[in-house]
């Protein structure tokens, strides 16, 4: 096996030794692009695997994507390192080859069959390697449409979460790659799960995550509703809420909050703090399906209050209240925000690449604790192939 490197990985010439690493010393070999290959690494990566990523010579072309592009190398690609090798040569196949053969988990993304072309599939390699998991990120698992191209729009299409996400006719993607994001997430969820079943079994085995079921995932409760009321969901825009106040509301200088109140409980102390003791004291508005019922009666009026309002001064009154509420935020407004900051949500990463390389910026850290403990930045975002000496070397000793 490879000599770990995780002690001596750095941050600014230093580790975190309080960082939260509990997958230090696993051996990750990293074949992927653009998002869901790598959010799966990155999540590896983040728990304190060695990933090692293999980039073509002169760099993922995912380093020179513009525009809403721009960002995916920064935030899935830290805590990781770079090799940069031609796998259209024999001997970036064979030093491919050998970098599996010392690993405990391989996880790639590319389109259907290649991996076979390249003699680096599944039954090529464990082979060599029993042991070896193997992550496949792709956009089907087998059916009639395995080996269909795939991207987080067909599968958010496909998968019905445009049609909820978009007022009626209207299907709309959401704001962010939640799919490849998720499909990163499910494999890495399958890699931990089969690491374990590899302690009672001695052998790796073939972990497949993919786009069109996760986002299928995603609607479950939609087509729950269906099969529980015999009605099938309209899209979020149009539907008829499960809560009376549940919506976005405008303040006094044209902000907006959002504001929930979801419990008989709940309504009984926003009547108390708002001051709306004829509504709370409204028997026909003691329930939640009596609200619902009856929510053009008293909405324009709580609309009215809160547009008397700065957004301070409703925040600080659903705060007292015990309410669910939430300022619209901008995803820029996030990177000096005061919870992350305190919590450890963000770290610190260099970009790597484009106009503002070498620039710092703030970006999230894996939304978990284990122990206590966040997992943080062990290593910056690499360079292309900043560390294929190193690893080169590793391999040479092993």
């Amino acid at each position: 096996m490879l000599a770990s490197t995780a002690p001596n990985a750095v941050r600014s010439g230093a580790v975190n030794e309080n960082s939260c690493r509990p997958l230090e010393g696993l051996k990750v070999l990293e074949l992927t692009h653009m998002v869901m290959g790598p959010a799966c690494g990155l999540m590896l990566a983040d728990l304190g695997a060695d990933v090692i990523k293999v980039e073509p010579p002169g760099g993922d072309p995912t380093r020179r994507l513009p525009g809403s592009g721009a960002g995916y190398f920064p935030m899935y690609n830290r805590n990781k390192r770079s090799i940069c090798l031609n796998l259209k040569s024999p001997e970036g196949i064979d030093t491919a080859l050998r970098l599996a053969d010392h690993s405990d988990v391989l996880v790639q993304n590319f389109r259907p069959g290649a991996m076979a072309r390249l003699g680096l599939d599944y039954g090529t390699l464990s082979k060599r390697n029993p042991r070896l998991i193997y992550c496949t990120e792709k956009g089907f698992q087998a059916g009639p449409y395995e080996n269909r191209a795939a991207l987080d729009e067909v599968a958010q299409m496909m998968g019905g979460l445009a049609y909820m996400t978009g007022p009626p006719g209207r299907p709309l993607r959401a704001g962010a790659s939640v799919i490849d994001v998720q499909g990163g997430m499910f494999g890495a969820l399958g890699v931990l799960a089969a690491l374990y079943e590899r302690e009672r079994t001695g052998r790796g085995c073939e972990v497949v995550a993919t786009l069109y079921e996760s986002a299928v995932f995603l609607v479950g409760q939609h087509m729950a509703q269906k099969a529980v009321t015999g009605a099938a969901a309209t899209p979020m825009p149009a539907r008829v809420s499960a809560w009376a106040i549940y919506e976005v509301f405008a303040t006094r200088t044209g902000e907006q909050i959002f504001v929930g109140v979801v419990s008989d409980v709940q309504w009984v102390r926003f009547c108390k703090v708002f001051g709306l003791h004829e509504l709370g004291a409204n028997e026909n508005l003691k329930t939640n399906s009596g609200r619902v019922a009856r929510r053009g009666e008293f909405i324009p009026k709580i609309k009215e209050l809160f547009s008397g309002m700065t957004p301070a001064e409703l925040m600080g009154l659903c705060a007292e209240a015990g309410l669910p509420f939430a300022p619209i935020s901008r995803p820029e407004d996030l990177s000096d925000d005061a919870h992350l900051t305190a919590s450890g949500g963000l770290v610190e990463v260099t970009v790597p690449d484009g106009e503002f390389a070498g620039e710092k910026a703030a970006l999230p850290a894996l939304p978990v604790a284990i122990g206590g403990s966040r997992p943080t930045l062990l290593r910056d975002v690499p360079t292309a192939g900043q560390h294929t000496e190193e690893i080169l070397a590793e391999l040479a000793d092993a």
